[in-house]
């Protein structure tokens, strides 16, 4: 890129994040700071629920089912945001998260795990699953999956 080229482009154009991203990373710093806090797990609540009210509608109905599955599932599970997105920790520490369709603009929407979820399964297991509409073959797949992540 010539300098005058680079003087007229932004930080973001010339590193390769795009809004979306950077937007991700304003949220994860917000979080760090709010955890620090030691939010109320209704805190935690409320911020998964007004991010799922956030959603286009189709991301939406699917985030508030698997809400309600990793709730009943794992009710030991405290829902908080991460990155902006709803996630459910143990002892601190995201086991699952849901990232809507929209906020990365992907053609679907993905439930995945960390690696603190206990998902192992041999030397190669899947962490992360598209979704793009829920039945009742995909609520059970989920329910299995949340309870075997936590223990």
């Amino acid at each position: 890129m010539s300098p005058a080229k680079r003087d007229k482009a932004t930080a973001d154009e010339v590193s390769g994040i795009t809004p979306e991203e950077k937007a991700a990373v304003k949220a994860w710093r917000r979080e760090v700071r709010a955890r620090k806090g030691k939010l109320d797990p209704a805190e935690g609540e409320n911020d998964v629920l007004a991010a799922i009210a956030a959603m286009a509608p189709t991301d939406r109905a699917i985030a508030e089912r698997v809400h309600q599955l990793v709730k009943t599932a794992a009710p030991e599970l405290v829902p908080r945001t991460w990155y902006g997105m709803p996630a459910y920790t143990k002892n601190d520490k995201v086991i699952c998260f849901f990232q809507n369709a929209g906020k990365f603009k992907a053609r679907y929407q993905t439930l995945g795990f960390s690696d603190k979820a206990q998902l192992d399964d041999g030397n190669m297991w899947p962490s992360s699953f598209a979704l793009t509409a829920l039945g009742p073959a995909e609520e059970a797949r989920i329910t299995a999956l949340v309870r075997q992540a936590v223990g």
